[in-house]
């Protein structure tokens, strides 16, 4: 029996073409988060700040920039986040969104911001640690 492998990506840019940071110094901390979107659902406005990349298992997430570009990952497409960009993920299919995403980033790092600003009616932006990254959804 043969086990096949097939190299979904290799690259060192983000989606949009922006060549990805240096990694810091020091021991990298590790992590996957599991993201579910219900039909309809997004996410705030918000970036990141640390190399994050995966895979969306199901459905269709569209990612949207402030500036007005987006582009849409199909089930079973890699997905390398946009670092610095303010943007925000929306599931505008059928079904719901599945997408794994790996963090690596120093320990006590900020992994995401958000921009609450950016949505009507809402507050000043609040830093979201790493213990806390799926509080944005």
């Amino acid at each position: 029996m043969t086990i096949k492998t097939t190299e979904l990506i290799r690259t060192s840019q983000s989606w949009d073409g922006a060549t990805l940071p240096d990694f810091p110094q020091g021991r990298p901390e590790l992590r996957i988060i599991r993201l579910d979107f219900p039909v309809g659902a997004k996410t705030g406005w918000h970036h990141h700040t640390v190399v994050n990349y995966g895979i969306v298992q199901q459905g269709d997430l569209t990612i949207v920039c402030q500036d007005g570009s987006e582009k849409t990952f199909r089930e079973g497409e890699p997905l390398v986040e946009v670092i610095g960009t303010i943007h925000r993920g929306e599931n505008r299919g059928s079904k719901p969104v599945i997408l794994n995403m790996f963090y690596f980033y120093t320990p006590g790092a900020e992994i995401t911001i958000q921009h609450p600003e950016l949505e009507k009616g809402k507050s000043a932006p609040k830093v979201i640690k790493e213990d806390k990254l799926i509080e944005m959804i």
